[in-house]
């Protein structure tokens, strides 16, 4: 949702004295809470193993495409089941500082104009260290190197060692994981290889627009063309989709987001391709030809046949890499067998209203494909389904788990987890509130009745409106009520921005209506829309 039509709620939320101004304080009685970021999700050190020298290699701005390549760039041994760097005098390595939060919080520190764009945890870091957590005490980080299997033995180990520790700087409680993303695939891979520690360790999990059964339409985009993560000006100096498509082609992670293709789709993904073809008297024809997620793997492996890298000026072969896709299928199975430990509740929050790659197509009626190793060098259409815009809802929702709830929140991938509404239920199943709706300071009880928000774009501008109603419930003091009867109360408010170098514009107006007290409860109604533009 755009930032000022989140100010402009919460500043009539403070005026119907629901909230207050937020003040920074401990709440001792939290119980800790674990933060498991996605692919890319977190920061990445490039460690000179000769002079030890370390350099921040993802995310990074100035040069970004050379860096990555030269620090980053591996190939997958299947003996080990790890991807290890083209150069062997570099290492990786996770940043700890900050109890593990840094790396997971601002991916770039250094950026200051659009450093939204590479904000991970950063806004449910804030969220929750207003409710009361602490870091290195009831709140934590747990960054890893996203290219490597969610099984990888040195992860799993790694893994484990944060609960202890986390166990033990906490005093004993058990804790709260939030995973989002493929995060949620490592939390389950721990929980499937190493349920005693997991039981042991964890009171909550909660699973944040997770892949449960893949990313079908984005990962067969990805394997094929490579994926970008920022849009706008910022790819320019970002790195870009060639050098990050080198790169997936030998990240075991990467094959463990493949649509699952054991899974019952409603609609199953595919690969299409319109292909030009001749018939035996020469002429040419097309043709849509369909390819199931286990038939793609042989059209993968001719379109990446010849592709290569020069690294140190030695060519180096990255076809379609058949080990890789064996080692994600055992991932698979793994996955299939995990439950959830008596002693411990799983929660699940998926992605909404918002328009998910499922099936890919490439070439078209007009313009077919007549050689499939073109495809890497095409433009892919998408067949898309509901979902997070990169993850569908089917895919998010079949996490074949025990859960305590499962949840469809509107929002997109990334920007789930900075939605308020999101925060709202995050608070309620990790207890922080202590009570599902009750506000203490006012002695309130806030019932949300209903919520619907769409989102557009048109002409350039993109729209969000919201509609929200609330039933306050209340003790009445003495008169109040009947002071109130028959009177309805109607207020607006709109604010604007303007960006620093005038190129970017947001505009935001509100009515809350608040109908009269009856019988302790006080109807609110809240309509709000906000329109934005970049020059």
């Amino acid at each position: 949702m755009a930032m000022l039509i989140e100010e402009l709620i919460k500043s009539i939320e403070m005026w119907l004295k629901l909230i207050k101004e937020p003040q920074e304080y401990i709440d001792p009685n939290l119980d800790p809470v674990l933060l498991v970021p996605g692919v890319a999700g977190s920061i990445l050190n490039a460690v000179d193993k000769k002079t030890g020298r370390t350099e921040r290699v993802w995310v990074r701005i100035l040069g970004a495409d050379h860096e990555f390549c030269d620090k980053l760039w591996s190939r997958f041994d299947p003996s080990t089941g790890k991807t290890t760097n083209l150069d062997p005098d570099t290492s990786i390595e996770v940043p700890e500082d900050r109890y593990g939060l840094h790396a997971i919080d601002n991916l770039d520190p250094d950026m200051i104009m659009g450093s939204d764009c590479v904000y991970y945890y950063h806004d449910m870091i804030v969220e929750m260290l207003s409710w009361g957590y602490q870091e290195g005490k009831t709140l934590f980080g747990f960054g890893y190197d996203f290219r490597q299997s969610n099984r990888l033995q040195e992860t799993m180990e790694c893994f484990a060692q944060k609960l202890e520790s986390i166990h033990t700087a906490s005093g004993g409680k058990k804790i709260n994981i939030i995973s989002h993303s493929m995060g949620g695939l490592l939390v389950k891979c721990f929980m499937a290889l190493h349920s005693d520690i997991f039981e042991k360790y964890v009171k909550n999990w909660i699973a944040i627009a997770a892949p449960f059964q893949g990313a079908p339409g984005y990962i067969t985009s990805s394997l094929l063309n490579g994926m970008s993560f920022v849009h706008g000006w910022e790819e320019r100096f970002f790195i870009s989709k060639w050098s990050m498509h080198q790169l997936l082609i030998e990240c075991p992670s990467i094959y463990e987001l493949m649509g699952c293709p054991d899974f019952h789709w409603e609609h199953a993904p595919l690969l299409e391709i319109w292909k030009e073809k001749s018939n035996s008297n020469g002429q040419s024809f097309v043709v849509l030809e369909s390819y199931s997620p286990l038939e793609a793997v042989s059209v993968y492996e001719l379109a990446l046949s010849n592709n290569k890298v020069t690294y140190n000026g030695e060519i180096i072969s990255l076809p379609f890499n058949l080990e890789l896709l064996k080692w994600a299928n055992k991932t698979r199975e793994i996955l299939c067998h995990a439950k959830v430990p008596d002693k411990v509740k799983f929660y699940n929050i998926y992605g909404t209203n918002y328009e998910t790659p499922h099936s890919v197509c490439y070439g078209s009626q007009n313009a077919p494909i007549s050689d499939l190793q073109q495809l890497p060098f095409v433009q892919s259409n998408y067949i898309s389904v509901d979902g997070d815009g990169t993850v569908p809802t089917e895919s998010a929702k079949a996490d074949g788990l025990k859960a305590e709830a499962r949840v469809g929140v509107p929002g997109d991938h990334r920007g789930i987890i900075c939605d308020r509404h999101v925060f709202r239920v995050i608070k309620h199943w990790l207890r922080a509130d202590h009570d599902p709706y009750y506000n203490p300071i006012n002695d309130y009880v806030i019932l949300p009745t209903s919520f619907d928000i769409e989102r557009h774009s048109e002409k350039g501008l993109d729209v969000t409106s919201l509609r929200e109603d609330w039933e306050i419930v209340s003790e009445s003091q003495d008169g109040e009520e009947n002071a109130d009867s028959g009177k309805m109360k109607v207020g607006s408010i709109s604010v604007s921005h303007v960006g620093a170098d005038n190129t970017t514009w947001e505009e935001a107006h509100a009515t809350v209506i608040v109908h009269p007290k009856s019988e302790g409860k006080q109807h609110v109604e809240l309509n709000a829309m906000s329109v934005s533009a970049r020059a």
